[in-house]
């Protein structure tokens, strides 16, 4: 005790300081999270995950939030008969079901983020690709040669419809439907490539894509085994021999996109762990796994 001042409250003060040389690299910078998996639907780790961005904000990071919302997607189409079916980590979207996914991902699930960012004391803006053009697309080829439906991949980012809100000290949060301007269809774009590509578009700093996983595991079945920093040259190596596979493969891509298109750094991070957004962004060791052009 020293002056009525519990121990407590001192390591709390020690560990905001600790923080201060992240906060003072960072400000200013932009970082763009996917949101998305289990800290999406579980109420405590949603808040966690909101109060994080909420605090980025505040100390001067601009944040974009990019979502996805397949849980709530199911439940609608379940809810219709219908059952989802995914090829390579994509949903095949058919004419009902890009209605579904505009109406959930725009709508429900859109508001619903932005509603809590407001309630913690943040400032959001809900936006979806199609609004203002800020997402264009085209269709996405066959895979497989089986054609995906109303899928598709992202010509175009408006990214001054981003920067205008960012000018606001708006946190914007984007639902990721497209708009081809040709001929007015809706596609149903991967929250994880919209991410990467908006964060390319915003020359940003970081992306963070929150998954259900702790990071990329040298053995999937032993968590300690998480790597906790790699180049994204040795990356290939870890594909060949099969340590990354299976539904990592596309997050992976998207993490070696966005370095290639000139992003810092880019996380792979678990989002059922409370607070991990800042334990990976204000702390030494992190809590992820960060894949970067630098050596290792």
């Amino acid at each position: 005790m020293f002056n009525g001042i519990g121990e407590k409250n001192i390591k709390k003060a020690e560990i905001l300081v600790q923080a201060l040389p992240y906060i003072q690299e960072f400000y200013g910078k932009t970082i763009v999270v996917k949101y998305g998996g289990n800290a999406m639907i579980n109420d405590e780790l949603k808040n966690s995950v909101i109060k994080d961005i909420v605090m980025l904000n505040c100390v001067g990071i601009k944040v974009v939030v990019v979502h996805g919302g397949g849980p709530e997607i199911n439940n609608v189409l379940n809810k219709m008969g219908k059952e989802g079916q995914f090829i390579n980590g994509l949903r095949v979207t058919d004419r009902e079901t890009i209605d579904v996914v505009q109406m959930v991902l725009a709508g429900k699930v859109n508001k619903d983020i932005v509603a809590l960012i407001n309630k913690m004391g943040g400032k959001a803006i809900g936006l979806s690709g199609i609004d203002g053009n800020l997402l264009m697309a085209e269709k996405l080829e066959k895979t497989d040669e089986i054609d995906l439906g109303y899928v598709g991949q992202i010509t175009g980012v408006n990214k001054d419809i981003i920067e205008h809100n960012f000018n606001g000290g708006y946190i914007p949060v984007i639902s990721t439907v497209a708009l081809n301007k040709e001929d007015g269809q809706v596609y149903n774009i991967n929250a994880d490539y919209a991410a990467a590509r908006i964060s390319i578009e915003l020359n940003a700093e970081k992306l963070i894509l929150l998954t259900d996983v702790p990071g990329i595991l040298r053995d999937v079945t032993d968590p300690e085994s998480l790597i906790s920093e790699i180049n994204a040259d040795d990356i290939a190596q870890l594909i060949d021999r099969k340590i990354v596979s299976g539904g990592m493969i596309p997050k992976i891509e998207c993490c070696l996109e966005a370095i290639r298109g000139g992003v810092i750094k880019t996380h792979i991070i678990d989002g059922r762990l409370p607070h991990s957004i800042l334990l990976e962004l204000f702390s030494e060791e992190g809590v992820g796994t960060m894949i970067t052009n630098e050596e290792v």
